[in-house]
């Protein structure tokens, strides 16, 4: 018990000093969170600088790699698995090569980090990225006036095209939250960029997911996922494009009484070069 006890102050204390770094940066550590890689489309045997970015509408800041912060950090290619090695600090946060033969898949996970809002700054965040339904169970609960806290975490895929497709970048990996493509949008082809969002492996209803292209800050599309989690985009045009979604639940009584948040924030993001409904012919470096 008393071991028990001895652990459970400590994990305390570990995420009210990670709270502190985190209020110290201010809510821009609450903003998109991507994959960018220095090539979408390598050739075999290519070396790959991959990038970790935060921001808006597909413009951010690089993130050093911070092993404290990553909980999984891996590339899936030829049917293996591998982790993206990388040094402590510095941007790109890791290196890989490529295989170049099937489209493989970069992975990331990480975050559990403490944010702390005032509450009228906490309602617009919620309004900016569509959690209504966050703001009306605070109105319910009668703490709209009671400052905003959560913890965040953070679900990335890229997609680096290959010689031919992959089915493999369709199927769920099992994070906590993510995009998950339909087919592999590297190939381009006519229709809709199709997908589903999940959250612990469940179709999520309602979720607000949006498209970003690289280079077009304006370009933004945005919907909401049906009753099976299902979404599509008929993108404009090729190019880079970012699709990432953000849902909130709410937090355990554990969570609660040990890190006094209310919320948990789960951002999930996918990055990936269409090149358009003619395929390959309109890919861009």
């Amino acid at each position: 018990m008393l071991a028990l006890r001895g652990a459970l102050i400590g994990l305390a204390a570990a995420c009210w000093a990670a709270g502190a770094l985190v209020a110290a940066c201010g809510s821009a550590w609450a903003h998109d969170f991507w994959i960018e890689p220095s090539t979408f489309r390598p050739g075999p045997g290519t070396a790959v600088a991959v990038g970790l970015r935060v921001g808006e509408n597909f413009i951010g800041d690089p993130v050093p790699r911070t092993a404290s912060l990553i909980d999984r950090f891996f590339v899936r290619q030829a049917g293996e698995e591998q982790a993206v090695g990388g040094a402590d600090n510095i941007d790109p946060a890791g290196f890989l090569r490529a295989d170049g033969r099937a489209t493989a898949l970069v992975g990331y996970t990480g975050g559990g980090s403490y944010i702390e809002l005032p509450a009228d700054r906490f309602t617009a965040y919620l309004r900016q990225y569509g959690l209504d339904g966050i703001v009306a169970e605070r109105e319910r609960l009668g703490e709209s006036a009671q400052p905003g806290r959560e913890c965040f975490y953070r679900y990335a895929k890229s997609l680096l095209a290959g010689a031919r497709a992959d089915p493999a970048v369709t199927r769920p990996l099992g994070f906590t939250y993510e995009v998950v493509p339909d087919a592999d949008p590297t190939t381009g082809g006519p229709g809709p960029v199709r997908g589903h969002v999940l959250f612990q492996g469940r179709p999520v209803a309602g979720a607000v997911v949006t498209a970003h292209l690289q280079g077009q800050p304006a370009m933004r599309l945005a919907t909401r996922s049906d009753a099976q989690g299902a979404f599509a985009f008929p993108l404009p045009q090729g190019g880079v494009w970012l699709i990432r979604s953000v849902h909130m639940v709410r937090a355990g009584t554990l969570a609660h009484w040990l890190h006094h948040r209310d919320w948990e924030s789960h951002w999930a993001s996918l990055t990936f070069d269409w090149p358009g409904p003619a395929g390959l012919a309109g890919a861009q470096p």
